[in-house]
């Protein structure tokens, strides 16, 4: 199951201007998940609401201040592996508008892959 292009509006950063003035991030998601009940049965409850994982995803991203993005992918990772019924996890997580003088990248990122 994949979760693509979240957007978020929030408050990281190793800099002082990007924890005064915010910026966008962008997270990507794939979880692995037995999806074979959920098919056979076309019952909700037995896949992962996924709707659920956003508002997850969202408390952290627009909550309290972090400096890495390696920290916001794993408070990402191991919200999910803690309270969904998901066998791994792959986060990324990208930040469009890189503060870096002369910058001509379309963005930052990091990505992990973690599991139970």
């Amino acid at each position: 199951m994949q979760l693509e292009g979240l957007k978020f509006y929030g408050y990281h950063g190793v800099h002082e201007a990007e924890q005064q003035l915010g910026q966008r991030f962008i997270v990507d998601l794939e979880m692995e998940l037995d999806l074979r009940p959920a098919g056979l049965s076309d019952d909700p409850s037995d896949t992962v609401n996924y709707s659920l994982v956003y508002q997850e995803i969202r408390k952290i991203l627009e909550g309290p201040p972090r400096k890495l993005l390696e920290n916001i992918a794993e408070s990402i990772a191991t919200c999910v592996l803690e309270n969904f019924d998901v066998e791994s996890v792959r986060v990324k997580v990208m930040k469009p508008e890189v503060p870096v003088k002369g910058s001509i990248l379309s963005h930052a990122s990091v990505e992990i892959f973690r599991e139970k």
